[in-house]
């Protein structure tokens, strides 16, 4: 199923020249070649699907010859990782081309799956569009470029102003402090039992959700952080590590939240976007930017009332201290496998799931926040959605994750931590040690600095 795009996109769409590279003057002509591309696609993730199955009919138009073997893994982020890990490792079954987390760029470089780039970059010139700051999501250690950003994201809370203005909070909503976020969130629990106040996910059902849209928001808005860039070494022995677990702790103890049981559904999302919100059942949650990609037109959760009902605020700071709020930001790329037999018809066909008519297009269907100034700038992408601009201006407070080899396994480490504490399993205190205990033996002594 693929996601309507807005009628304005239909004049942009006409007015693009699409080629099926913007790196080749002429097509490359190539017999009996299959590329294998690899991505994820679900109920509610449709938008690359479609751009695939675009690309494929366009490259292949322009490559006779060449078949494109479009293999989507139906699966959540932390399935789909792990089946794209298992397909790497045989030169038989892995990708040509594939879609890869911004956070395991690192990892699987040095893991030897992903081809560097800057070769071919270097000769596409639709590469000088791209958003500098976008661009290094695909750099690795060695200063190379191994992946090409399809968009990115900020977090933000989203409200439900109906629900807000009945228990009697004015709106637009602006939370200062964690202190103005408990107190809404009590005020609206007096109001009404039936509805849960502040949702904030927890635990390793919801994998990277519970850091991205949970618990990072909390540490980066402390005088803390998960790791230091200058020292190159993860923090211990962190007061906002341990701030961070009280909140949460407070949160969920005061059944602010949703239960622990429901938080630790791995599906618990699926309520959030599906259920509670349309319904009036959830005043707020902290979410991404992507958000109305699941309520609009073709959304896998289609809400009409969702321009209507909803707002945005940003996340603010432990004490509203400087500068005043907190955003995470990801997002997804195109890479191209190290184990290619066919690297270079492989980087055209990722020059053109890219080009200016696709990203925007996927952009759009996915409210990405774009890395193309192009697309940033086409009046399609900025009537997408009624949020656009606030979710965008984020960018300015955002911080990304350590991207890192060793990421995902302290990743991990955080989300026990977290579900350790919801569930009641161990004091705030107590999770944040046995956190510093396992970063400790995962990295070693020398790899760990103590503020």
């Amino acid at each position: 199923m693929r996601l309507p795009v807005k009628v304005a996109m239909a004049a942009v769409a006409a007015a693009v020249l699409v080629t099926a590279t913007s790196c080749s003057s002429t097509p490359q002509a190539a017999e009996n070649k299959t590329l294998k591309i690899v991505y994820q696609k679900t109920d509610s993730f449709t938008a690359l699907d479609a751009v695939m199955q675009d690309a494929k009919k366009e490259f292949e138009a322009a490559n006779s010859g060449v078949t494109v073997d479009l293999q989507s893994i139906q699966a959540n982020d932390d399935d789909y990782g792990t089946k794209l890990a298992l397909a790497q490792r045989s030169p038989d079954t892995a990708p040509d081309v594939f879609y890869e987390d911004t956070f395991k760029v690192r990892s699987d470089v040095d893991a030897g799956y992903l081809l560097r780039l800057d070769g071919y970059l270097e000769k596409w010139d639709d590469w000088s569009t791209f958003n500098e700051a976008a661009k290094a999501a695909g750099r690795a250690d060695d200063g190379g470029i191994y992946a090409v950003p399809l968009g990115t994201d900020t977090r933000a809370i989203w409200y439900n102003k109906t629900v807000l203005q009945k228990a009697g909070i004015a709106v637009p909503w602006r939370p200062k402090t964690w202190e103005d976020i408990l107190s809404t969130a009590r005020t609206i629990k007096a109001s009404d039992p039936n509805v849960i106040p502040f949702n904030m996910y927890a635990g390793k059902g919801t994998g990277e959700g519970t850091v991205m849209q949970s618990f990072y928001e909390l540490l980066y808005g402390t005088d803390s952080t998960l790791y230091d860039e200058n020292e190159k070494k993860w923090v211990v022995g962190s007061l906002g590590f341990t701030d961070s677990l009280a909140f949460l702790k407070t949160l969920y103890d005061e059944k602010l939240a949703v239960s622990p049981a429901e938080a630790l559904d791995a599906n618990v999302w699926k309520k959030v976007f599906g259920e509670w919100f349309p319904q009036g059942k959830l005043a707020a949650t902290v979410e991404g930017s992507y958000t109305p990609s699941f309520w609009q037109k073709g959304g896998a959760y289609e809400w009409a009332g969702y321009q209507q009902d909803m707002g945005v605020a940003m996340f603010p700071t432990q004490k509203g201290q400087d500068p005043g709020g907190v955003s995470m930001s990801g997002g997804w790329t195109l890479a191209v496998g190290a184990k290619s037999k066919n690297p270079e018809l492989a980087f055209q066909f990722l020059a053109t799931a890219l080009n200016k008519k696709n990203a925007l297009a996927f952009d759009v269907d996915n409210s990405q926040i774009a890395v193309r100034t192009d697309v940033a700038s086409e009046p399609a992408y900025l009537a997408a959605n009624p949020f656009v601009k606030d979710v965008s201006e984020l960018v300015k407070v955002t911080h990304y994750r350590p991207a890192t080899a060793d990421y995902p396994r302290i990743s991990t480490a955080v989300q026990v931590a977290t579900e350790s504490v919801i569930t009641g399993k161990q004091s705030p205190e107590d999770a944040a040690a046995e956190y510093d205990a396992t970063v400790r033996k995962l990295v070693g002594e020398d790899r760990v600095l103590e503020k």
